[in-house]
């Protein structure tokens, strides 16, 4: 199902959409508690400061202003009738030396303040280290700013309350975060687990920890892991002992096979032929099921693919090696890696003509080796079915064998996290191409 671009951009797991729900309840908390505040703390008191001003200026305009006697201006008659520091009356050229320009409009009070004074009122307020300073622009005289000082009252006064949203935020998301950590714990290591039972490897029963949903899964998954343990080394004995029972007679079949005539040469060379096939298949039986214990070590694929091509002596003709050079070395097991490529060298002799070319190459996340052959190639419908165990692909490529060669070219290769593809050469033949990661 092909996602929108929004989805994408929602969280995925479990434990992100958890930190995520409790992030966003706890915005909303947020905003509604800093509204309230707001409405019922803040505005109200602003409001009423609002009003208490308004009626100082109005008594102040309520007698008329004198400014005809004694040639008084507007604002020495306005200040001759303010009595102490209450308020102080300025001009616009005086108002902008007072720092007029550097106040803050508040459309909300110039509103009120309009419907206080019967006329469209402006109010202004700025910050100052005693307090706020409340610049109000009367209707009744437009040409003048009369400064209110509130000592008392303060902006800064109002961080505790930010500091202490922020600090509730801050501690709830982390908690919130602990909490879903806490609970998706115990699904991170059911899941690695799960990876690790893919790949064939066993872990120890894990710990019943979480939720009890979470109880009962992990339990119920350690019942199955438990199972799979106990049919995997069930069915390993069983081959095992099928194959060492089969040797026995194998075993005496070509002592009595060495003992017959002369003139019966030519059976006991067909003899010998069939029990060196069935010898094969067996150890093929014994390579499919064994559990490659050996442990990882640096190897760089160019020196496996040089190797192999040196133990295989007189047989090297019509092989061709095209190496990356500075191929970087990378983990794996070494005995399981090389039986992979000699698998696939042997296909590509027993089906091609003659020819062989044995490649590698890397890039930043994988480092690849290619067998290619020049043979009649396959199907290609065929080709997910070969990685089947006792598949083959009789129509195109022949039936020799036990069909188990890709089954464990396959498993050893999905145990070291790769991947393996075959496709179907433009020239001709058949490509196998391992690809191993890099980490």
């Amino acid at each position: 199902m092909k996602l929108r671009w929004w989805q994408r951009l929602l969280p995925r797991s479990a434990f992100s959409q958890t930190v995520m729900l409790i992030a966003c309840l706890l915005l909303i908390n947020q905003l509604v508690s800093y509204l309230t505040v707001t409405v019922y703390f803040i505005k109200p008191s602003y409001q009423q400061i609002n009003q208490l001003i308004a009626r100082q200026i109005n008594l102040l305009f309520a007698d008329g202003v004198d400014i005809g006697r004694e040639h008084l201006t507007m604002v020495d008659a306005l200040n001759a009738k303010v009595h102490g520091e209450e308020m102080q009356i300025y001009n616009q050229q005086q108002a902008r030396e007072a720092g007029i320009e550097h106040t803050t409009y508040y459309g909300f009070l110039s509103s009120q303040m309009s419907q206080y004074l019967g006329g469209e009122a402006e109010v202004r307020i700025s910050q100052h280290d005693n307090g706020l300073q409340i610049w109000i622009r009367p209707p009744q005289a437009p040409s003048v700013w009369i400064k209110v000082p509130l000592n008392s009252w303060n902006e800064n006064a109002l961080s505790p309350l930010n500091l202490y949203l922020m600090v509730i935020g801050a501690l709830s998301v982390a908690g919130g975060w602990w909490f879903a950590r806490q609970q998706n714990r115990p699904l991170r290591r059911l899941q690695k687990a799960a990876v690790a039972v893919s790949r064939g490897d066993f872990p120890d029963a894990l710990p019943l920890s979480g939720s009890s949903e979470i109880i009962e899964v992990t339990n119920t998954f350690n019942q199955m892991a438990q199972s799979m343990k106990q049919l995997e080394q069930d069915r390993a004995l069983l081959m095992a002992g099928i194959s060492h029972d089969l040797r026995t007679p194998l075993t005496r079949i070509r002592l009595a096979s060495e003992m017959m005539a002369a003139e019966d040469a030519y059976l006991q060379e067909g003899i010998i032929k069939d029990i060196e096939d069935m010898d094969a298949i067996i150890n093929q039986f014994i390579a499919y099921i064994r559990q490659d214990q050996q442990v990882h070590e640096p190897m760089q694929i160019n020196q496996l693919i040089e190797d192999l091509v040196q133990l295989e002596g007189k047989r090297t003709e019509g092989i061709e090696m095209v190496l990356s050079p500075d191929c970087p070395v990378i983990n794996m097991n070494v005995i399981a890696i090389k039986r992979v490529l000699a698998n696939l060298v042997e296909n590509a002799r027993r089906y091609g003509n003659g020819w062989i070319r044995i490649s590698s190459g890397w890039d930043r996340e994988w480092v690849r080796f290619c067998v290619e052959d020049n043979g009649p190639g396959i199907q290609p419908e065929q080709i997910q079915t070969l990685f089947q165990p006792f598949t083959q692909g009789d129509t195109a490529r022949g039936s020799v064998g036990s069909g188990l060669g890709l089954a464990i070219i396959k498993r050893i290769v999905e145990r070291h996290q790769g991947k393996i593809l075959l496709d179907n050469r433009r020239e001709g033949g058949l490509r196998a191409t391992v690809r191993l990661p890099r980490d």
